[in-house]
């Protein structure tokens, strides 16, 4: 199909702009944002029809760039446009979370529908341009782009320190960017072009690549996050609507690590292979630091929050590895940490939504009035730790045993992270649903409705069937990966 990037990418501003037509055709506001509920889950359901035809049309085989699309657009910037092995799978992953998104928000959102569904599905457009533009400029101006949305979605519908957690999430992450955009200016200067192929094809002055590398992984660090650049998660999160953190766990921090994937280990080879050392160290810290700190949290979403940095410390080591299962691992582990953590934090909505509280203390017993609830938390629960079997256990194994090969301190200390990541999930899991009701509030509390179990099947279906069939996705990006990692040992002569 031809233009069938454009369209994925495009097609959610299609569907605000109707949102937005059918807001003034409304003349109640209850007509209005009834009508922005249904164009808002049509919208998200086409962009991943779309996305799964994508897949089914490519060719696994061809480590390139394909469904190509190029057209002259201003001052040497072009709108270009493609998919390989690995992006392709985050546009899937995107397209997939977005209606699960605007299900948990159906009845959960009722002031100003109409602008929180617009603001959905223009934040999806930039994220999927995110994973398609190779030109540097586009790139940029999508990558940026996602700030905006998002910021308004936790400013406007988020908790009761909302303000400060968006002001935090923007300002974090758009210092981090301010770097990376002089990076780009001097690249393109430097080399008259801004097609990220072509200069991943350039071979940059090793004198100049560790400034280059080092203003990339500034931006994508924070993206991440990184420890520690990372405070602005647990805060963002806390503040955030349910749906809210689904997209910021489960889509956004996977730019960070795309970001390393499609400039620094490719353009910067030899940087890379310098500062490894430097992310292995930070890498490891963020998994045991930050599953110590989920340990001692209070709140339920702060320390699924904690945890969702200290699996992204697996990520960034697998990347830096510089092996085909170092990235194929951390590719694995984004698409995994994309279901299980959305899954979690749609968990603590359902609660949420019924008790207008996280504190885990006020929790207990839940078993013996949510016992459809307690059996998929705990599905997830165990995804989380890595419990072999789901999609968790396979992007861990991958990664340690890459780093193992590169660095063995570093494995040593990620596979005591594991441990820590079952002592607080567990922890958590027990202090939530086991025991006597003792707090008179949860003696009424319903289970999960139809709604709730129709946005959680999907997400059960992914989790496990990755977890026993992984060479869906890892034969998928097999070409891609190999390409990139042959290109980059041959850079640095390994």
């Amino acid at each position: 199909m031809p233009y069938i990037l454009s369209l994925i990418t495009f097609v959610p501003l299609i569907g605000a702009a109707l949102i937005f037509l059918a807001r003034l055709a409304n003349k109640s506001d209850a007509g209005a944002a009834g009508a922005a509920r249904w164009i808002a889950l049509g919208t998200t359901l086409v962009a991943l029809a779309l996305s799964v035809l994508l897949v089914a049309q490519f060719d696994a085989s061809n480590p390139g760039y394909q469904f190509v699309e190029r057209y002259v657009w201003f001052a040497g910037a072009q709108y270009h446009m493609g998919v390989d092995g690995i992006s392709i799978l985050f546009v899937l992953l995107t397209a997939f979370l977005l209606p699960i998104c605007i299900l948990a928000s159906w009845t959960t959102i009722k002031d100003r529908v109409v602008d929180y569904m617009i603001a959905f599905l223009v934040l999806e457009t930039l994220v999927i341009g995110v994973f398609t533009a190779l030109d540097l400029f586009l790139f940029y101006i999508f990558f940026e782009g996602t700030l905006v949305p998002m910021f308004i979605i936790i400013g406007v519908w988020g908790g009761q320190n909302r303000i400060y957690a968006a002001y935090k999430f923007f300002l974090y992450t758009l210092l981090g960017s301010v770097l990376m955009l002089l990076a780009m200016l001097w690249m393109a200067a430097e080399t008259g072009t801004t097609s990220i192929p072509a200069l991943k094809d350039y071979a940059f002055d090793p004198a100049v690549q560790p400034l280059l590398w080092l203003a990339f992984f500034a931006s994508f660090a924070v993206k991440m996050p990184m420890w520690p650049v990372h405070t602005w998660l647990p805060d963002a999160h806390v503040q955030a609507p349910t749906a809210g953190s689904v997209i910021l766990a489960g889509i956004l921090l996977k730019l960070g690590g795309y970001g390393f994937i499609l400039f620094n280990l490719p353009m910067f080879p030899q940087a890379s292979q310098q500062f490894a050392p430097l992310v292995f160290a930070l890498s490891v810290i963020a998994i045991v630091y930050t599953s110590l700190v989920a340990f001692r949290q209070t709140d339920i979403k702060k320390l699924i929050a904690y945890s969702s940095v200290a699996h992204m410390g697996f990520v960034t080591m697998g990347i830096f590895a510089g092996n085909e299962q170092g990235v194929q691992g951390a590719v694995f582990q984004m698409l995994s940490h994309g279901l299980i953590s959305g899954a979690l934090f749609l968990c603590v909505g359902v609660v949420y939504d019924r008790m207008h509280t996280r504190e885990i203390a006020f929790y207990g017993g839940l078993t013996n009035r949510m016992p459809w609830y307690a059996a998929i938390f705990l599905m997830f629960t165990m995804a989380n730790v890595g419990l072999p079997g789901t999609s968790g256990f396979i992007g861990e194994i991958l990664t340690m045993t890459a780093v193992y090969e590169v660095s063995t301190w570093a494995a040593l200390f990620a596979a005591s992270g594991v441990i820590f990541s079952a002592v607080y999930a567990l922890t958590l899991y027990r202090n939530v649903m086991f025991g006597e009701i003792v707090n008179p509030a949860l003696k009424t509390i319903s289970d999960i409705d139809k709604r709730e179990l129709l946005i959680f099947v999907p997400l059960i279906v992914g989790t496990i069937w990755l977890g026993v069939q992984p060479g869906m996705v890892l034969d998928l990006t097999a070409a891609s990966v190999e390409a990139l990692t042959t290109t980059y040992r041959a850079a640095i002569g390994g």
